[in-house]
């Protein structure tokens, strides 16, 4: 705990809520079959797999390599590949292993790094965020495609997924 109880809560939130998107995303594709992951209405939309390899590559690169310092190894192209490039099996476990240490990151930050500048991204459009600003990006980016990856799931599967409050029906 640092003498910022405003900075600790948002990074005990960021990584929290990362979390909780994590067991959203894992309730959904456990519904879902090998083909049902890739499936996609057209060439326009991204399948529920391309999606895990598109938040992983996210991840990975705001937040492993522009705060945690790791190389660069992000290839967003192949994040989008028509036809499958992995298992979903695979997708889903990187997808799973980089949120958990993005997780480990964000909790273990020092306060004093929010305001620091980086630039996780220097071929992308979004240049020179602090710390604060690319966690908050970036883990509104993954809440943002765990809602597609919910209302993909529910339109495969026919049925309501129950992740919210209980409703009466």
């Amino acid at each position: 705990m640092s003498t910022n109880p405003v900075a600790d809560k948002f990074l005990e939130y960021g990584a929290k809520r990362l979390q909780q998107l994590e067991a959203q995303i894992q309730s959904c594709i456990a519904q879902l079959s090998e083909e049902q992951m890739w499936r996609r209405g057209g060439d326009y939309e991204n399948s529920v797999a391309n999606l895990l390899l598109h938040l992983e590559g996210n991840l990975r690169q705001w937040i492993l390599h522009g705060i945690g310092g790791q190389p660069d190894v992000r290839e967003r192209d192949a994040e989008f590949t028509l036809a499958p490039s992995t298992t979903a099996d695979v997708a889903w476990a990187r997808f799973s292993a980089t949120v958990d240490a993005s997780s480990d990151v964000i909790a273990g930050l020092a306060t004093e790094r929010l305001l620091e500048v980086i630039d996780p991204q220097p071929d992308g459009t979004w240049r020179n965020p602090t710390i604060l600003e690319a966690i908050f990006k970036v883990v509104g980016h993954v809440d943002m495609h765990t809602g597609q990856i919910i209302v993909l799931t529910k339109q495969m599967v026919a049925h309501d997924l129950d992740l919210s409050m209980p409703r009466k029906r």
